[in-house]
């Protein structure tokens, strides 16, 4: 199993990590630390030296109660940083509902756009099919950011969340994009409860039942510090502990803020002999 992307094919078979780049002064965990053009750019650089697989950008916080930010600040925010993190040698995701946005990102030689909302803007399907190779990765949420925390009844979530990726995932596939270019994410802590982000890491083999790579992003959440009591900065343990669950489940790529501490993580989880895909590197050249 690969995800192609736009310069890259990247190989899931083995767990990949993806670093976290939030330029951002809101989001929920390190709002304002790399607010500033050339502190993102640094964290950029420093994500890679600790060996981040892959960067995901993102000018505007989806947190609970987030407000949305109007389309010249986000060009504003990411453009510089993309710009960057396009010369550092890995895959480059843009973590954008706007069409627009990801209009500029695809045009600079973005790799990936992710996408909270699922691709479900107006022209955004149609965009991505336009390109014939980025990759997608489409999130499970409930409303709006500002109000999901509002939207947490479900019947049962796993398959409703399954059901909701199964119709995302064939809306593009009917558009021409190739199964190849597009990840699943339930959308961990949007629109749920601590007990509905359990229940689907429990029973996460029905959403890989889609036949689709899945990524997960329990970095710092805020069920995390429900479970362990810890507030949003001292959730470095829970946090690692989070995405190897997730990966000994199936989970072929984990969003991440602490990228060292994960990577480390990862390499003894495989010296231990638990990872049992093999290690290979990220290819440049698209598969046939």
């Amino acid at each position: 199993m690969h995800w192609q992307t736009t310069r890259f094919t990247v190989d899931l078979s083995r767990p990949r990590v993806m670093g976290i780049v939030n330029v951002t002064p809101d989001s929920f965990s390190d709002g304002g630390s790399f607010f500033d053009t050339d502190a993102a750019r640094a964290h950029c650089d420093r994500l890679v030296a600790e060996g981040a697989d892959l960067l995901d950008i993102g000018g505007e916080s989806t947190r609970p109660g987030a407000v949305a930010l109007s389309l010249q600040e986000e060009l504003k925010r990411i453009l510089p940083v993309v710009g960057h993190a396009l010369t550092l040698g890995v895959p480059v995701s843009v973590d954008t509902s706007r069409v627009n946005v990801m209009r500029a990102a695809l045009d600079l030689g973005v790799d990936i756009i992710n996408d909270v909302r699922a691709l479900r803007g107006a022209g955004a399907v149609q965009l991505l099919a336009s390109h014939p190779s980025a990759g997608v990765c489409l999130m499970h949420m409930r409303g709006e950011p500002r109000s999901m925390q509002l939207a947490t009844e479900y019947e049962d979530v796993v398959v409703e969340v399954r059901d909701f990726l199964r119709e995302r995932a064939q809306a593009v596939l009917a558009a021409g994009i190739a199964p190849a270019r597009t990840v699943l994410d339930p959308g961990i802590g949007f629109g749920k409860t601590p007990a509905h982000n359990w229940a689907l890491m429990q029973r996460l083999q029905e959403l890989l039942a889609l036949g689709y790579p899945l990524l997960l992003g329990w970095s710092r959440k805020s069920t995390l510090g429900a479970l362990t009591g810890r507030a949003v900065g001292d959730r470095l343990a829970a946090s690692i502990a989070a995405a190897l669950a997730a990966i000994e489940r199936g989970a072929h790529v984990v969003r991440v803020h602490d990228v060292a501490a994960t990577v480390d993580a990862l390499a003894v989880w495989r010296a231990c002999g638990l990872g049992v895909r093999d290690n290979q590197a990220t290819s440049r050249t698209p598969r046939v």
